[in-house]
């Protein structure tokens, strides 16, 4: 296997037949990328492990970091039929995304990246690569390294958005447990979102009791946050840190 690197160079000509409010439409390479910075990644498939809980998540959750750097739109590639990749999207809820279906494996075939994962029954897909496109010209690729199985190495989005600002301030992310109706759950969310921090929150429920929440962080108050994976506390502590910070 030869994975080529197209630095310098234009990108393939080709359409994609992409299904759009009921209909079919035809997504060509010059819409996708004339007159644009663009930022392009592409993955063996839709719904598969890495896919679905790392590559694609992130770059949708940096998506206004790279816009913030002038980057006109992200585009995901996969060599999968447009209802699929449609379902996809709805499923990760990545509306920063756009999904281009190459069915055909055309565009992964001109990029010199269409492999055969026959050995695993998913016949010809694309390898995972992320890039840099300016005018239709690539400026950078990022192809992981060949090896066995699916390597995740150098493709992601945050060395996408480094190498494109290498001093580049990345947002905080934060995970908030949370109870219906609690106002110091709602007090903790304003908060987070005065200083522009990313957060899910994890409600609890008749699966999610109080008592997991206890065994989890070891506070019994709601909301109970964590920030960049670290333990901050409840409302006030998080008050308290942010306004440290």
């Amino acid at each position: 296997m030869t994975l080529e690197n197209r630095e310098g160079k234009q990108v393939p000509k080709v359409s994609f037949k992409a299904q759009k409010d009921g209909s079919w439409v035809t997504i060509t390479t010059d819409e996708l990328f004339k007159g644009k910075k663009v930022v392009a990644f592409a993955l063996p498939g839709a719904f598969t492990p890495t896919c679905s809980s790392t590559h694609l998540p992130r770059y949708n959750e940096l998506a206004p970091i790279f816009k913030k750097e002038g980057v006109d739109e992200i585009v995901c590639f996969a060599v999968n039929d447009t209802f699929v990749m449609n379902e996809w999207l709805q499923d990760q809820e990545a509306n920063n995304i756009t999904m281009i279906p190459d069915g055909n494996g055309e565009f992964a075939e001109g990029m010199g990246l269409l492999v055969d994962k026959s050995a695993i029954g998913f016949g010809k897909r694309s390898w995972r690569y992320s890039m840099l496109v300016k005018d239709g010209v690539i400026e950078k690729m990022f192809i992981e390294p060949e090896k066995e199985g699916d390597p995740f190495e150098v493709s992601d989005a945050d060395t996408m958005i480094k190498y494109i600002n290498p001093n580049v301030k990345l947002p905080s992310f934060a995970t908030l447990f949370t109870k219906k109706g609690c106002p110091h759950c709602a007090r903790a969310k304003k908060l987070l979102e005065e200083k522009g921090i990313i957060y899910e929150e994890i409600e609890l429920n008749n699966n999610l009791t109080r008592r997991s929440m206890l065994n989890v962080t070891g506070g019994n108050t709601t909301p109970q946050v964590y920030l960049d994976g670290n333990y901050v506390g409840t409302a006030d502590q998080l008050e308290a840190f942010l306004a440290k910070n």
